[in-house]
């Protein structure tokens, strides 16, 4: 892909490293108007597919709503609370935590992996950050009568369903399919196509499964990310706006307007992803004066900050 510069590392005031992305921002009848890099290029968006996901499991007729689906759209910090979570909808489909596929881990929070390991817990697929979506497809297997061993297949119901979902808000073909880091397929489209989508799910109107999606989302936060978490943080501090991070540098926003937001840092890294959203919100017109404290990361030297991870002038400019 062809990136540029998004961010620049400053130890002090000398700039000791970049990392390199595509931006793309389209308006309301998805068309991009901010291109940074190749955003027509396909990626894989990682978690920031999980809403997209969550509104095919809610086309395809399971009945979620509120905290419990922004948790299918998620990618949980391991809080207790979202761990009850997963295992109430599983409970409410007549299953337990062993039909649960995705792959076993620790939780991913800092305070909750600690807490974790100090009453002497390993890892299992419950405590997986994708557990939520996982026991939503499984609920949703169990409503359509489809087979629950197989749900991760690319050719069970489910999951044509999840990509025929994707194509149809993204406004093209998926490009490529793989196999995401909690087993389930994940689905390839441009950075454009995910932007576009995240604009259409935030602004789509009430009474929608669109709107349904995008409204548990903007309300739970917490259940989105966890304590901390930056995507959270946005959410909470910018009613009507979904955010969903994914691995591999990838982030995408929804804006009430119908504005979309998606990005891919190069390298993978995901220090420099706020810093970039809140840069491109900024651009866009958005009041990012209550995420300020996610418009940098702080570069440490001998345990204090001697620096910052900062927006290129480019994209600041």
């Amino acid at each position: 892909m062809g990136h540029e510069v998004v961010a620049e590392v400053w130890r002090g005031d000398f700039l000791e490293s970049v990392h390199h992305g595509t931006v793309v921002a389209t308006d309301a009848s998805g068309t991009p108007r901010l291109e940074i890099g190749r955003p027509g290029d396909v990626a894989f968006p990682r978690s920031s597919n999980k809403p997209l996901q969550a509104l095919a499991m809610l086309r395809s007729g399971l009945d979620l709503d509120g905290e419990l689906l922004a948790l299918a759209c998620a990618s949980h910090s391991g809080e207790d609370f979202h761990i009850e979570g997963a295992l109430q909808i599983l409970a409410s489909a007549g299953l337990g935590e062993e039909a649960l596929q995705c792959t076993p881990d620790l939780p991913i929070g800092e305070q909750a992996r600690a807490q974790h390991l100090a009453r002497g817990l390993g890892a299992a697929p419950k405590y997986m950050n994708c557990s939520g979506k996982h026991a939503a497809m499984l609920a949703t297997c169990v409503v359509n009568g489809w087979s629950t061993d197989d749900y991760l297949d690319p050719t069970h119901p489910l999951q044509v369903a999840t990509r025929e979902t994707i194509e149809d808000v993204a406004g093209e073909p998926v490009a490529q399919v793989g196999v995401d880091g909690c087993g389930a397929p994940i689905f390839a489209i441009s950075l454009t196509g995910l932007a576009r989508a995240f604009g259409r799910l935030a602004s789509a109107p009430a009474g929608t499964l669109e709107h349904r999606v995008a409204a548990a989302m903007s309300a739970y936060p917490q259940w989105v990310g966890g304590t901390g978490r930056d995507v959270t943080v946005l959410m909470d501090a910018l009613p009507g706006v979904i955010a969903k991070d994914g691995a591999e540098g990838v982030y995408a926003v929804g804006l009430p307007t119908g504005e979309g937001v998606a990005l891919k840092i190069a390298d993978g890294s995901s220090r420099a992803r706020a810093v970039v959203i809140v840069a491109v919100l900024k651009r866009l017109g958005v009041d990012v004066s209550k995420v300020e404290d996610l418009a940098t990361v702080p570069v440490l030297g001998h345990g204090r900050t001697v620096g910052a991870v900062k927006p290129s002038l480019a994209l600041a400019s």
